[in-house]
């Protein structure tokens, strides 16, 4: 396969979506999920979380121009337990955490239509350390994302996790005064493993690719009305490091749309959130990408629940 059919390759059945992205592999992790709260543990104890909702895109090439024929439609429901201990390290809540997403995703690619459902990526933590101190809260933890969801190698269509293990230390902090404002801001750099399966092209040899590591960040600045909270809240997503193909990095000579495949999105919108006497807290917000390249660009709804055992 020449250099030039590879890269018509990677363009069309390369662009493996899961959760809208246009590189190898899908996003592993909902980008904007964490928004009210993201640097503050609650009290030891036992929780549930439930991240519903929907997302709707077009794919961008490396110059964020439009390309024919390439969008997403994703539905997907994401179960999270949280357990914060009493256990102190460096005077901090020892606390651990595990994701399982559930993902209904149409896709066309290159005039490719296919729809397909189950379980995505895995994504659990055995070590999360939270402090609190004045108006400030802010917490460490060290994620995995697990390769379990669906994958076909060389049918990006009907593929949804990104058949790669994935590393990722995560920085959060929020900050809360007398007067009800906040601020919260998570930091992530997600460091990938390579994926041996991957085909450019059905019935095409296997071949090593490796996504380019990331940095993303979810935010929020809100203010609270007794139980009501609203404020903007989004996400930023930056590949640092080009995708490579059998150790070698996508060249830009492969066509605009690469740049080395080098992903980038920002996206802002409202945020409304309600906790109830309990201390069960709702969250709606829609999150519109304003700028993407080589990744879909499109708009986001959530529906959040957070609530203790």
């Amino acid at each position: 396969m020449t250099l030039k059919h590879i890269g018509i390759a990677l363009a069309v059945a390369g662009l493996t979506v899961g959760a809208a992205s246009a590189k190898e592999g899908a996003d592993q992790y909902p980008h904007g999920s964490e928004n009210w709260f993201a640097g503050a543990l609650p009290p030891p104890g036992d929780y549930f979380l439930n991240y519903f909702g929907y997302y709707e895109g077009d794919l961008r090439d490396g110059s964020g121009d439009k390309v024919r024929g390439a969008s997403v439609e994703v539905w997907f429901d994401a179960l999270r337990w949280v357990k914060v201990t009493n256990k102190k390290i460096f005077g901090a809540n020892w606390t651990v955490h595990a994701i399982v997403p559930i993902v209904h995703q149409r896709t066309e690619l290159g005039g490719v239509r296919d729809t397909v459902s189950g379980l995505g990526d895995i994504i659990f933590s055995p070590f999360t350390l939270g402090w609190h101190a004045g108006n400030f809260h802010w917490l460490f933890a060290l994620d995995f994302y697990a390769p379990t969801g669906k994958y076909e190698s060389g049918e990006p269509t009907k593929s949804i996790g990104a058949n790669y293990w994935s590393v990722e230390p995560v920085f959060a902090v929020t900050w809360l005064n007398e007067k009800g404002w906040e601020v919260s801001t998570k930091f992530m750099y997600n460091i990938k493993a390579k994926n041996n399966d991957f085909r450019p092209a059905p019935g095409a040899p296997k071949m090593d690719y490796e996504s380019g590591d990331e940095l993303h960040i979810d935010y929020l600045a809100g203010k609270r009305f007794g139980p009501w909270g609203v404020g903007l809240s989004g996400y930023y997503v930056k590949q640092t490091t080009d995708d490579e193909l059998e150790g070698d990095a996508i060249s830009s000579a492969l066509g605009p749309w690469s740049k080395g495949r080098k992903g980038e999105v920002f996206a802002i919108g409202p945020s409304v959130s309600y906790t109830t006497k309990g201390g069960t807290m709702l969250v709606a917000q829609w999150q519109h990408e304003t700028e993407a390249e080589n990744r879909f660009r499109g708009d986001k709804a959530w529906f959040k629940l957070v609530t203790p055992f």
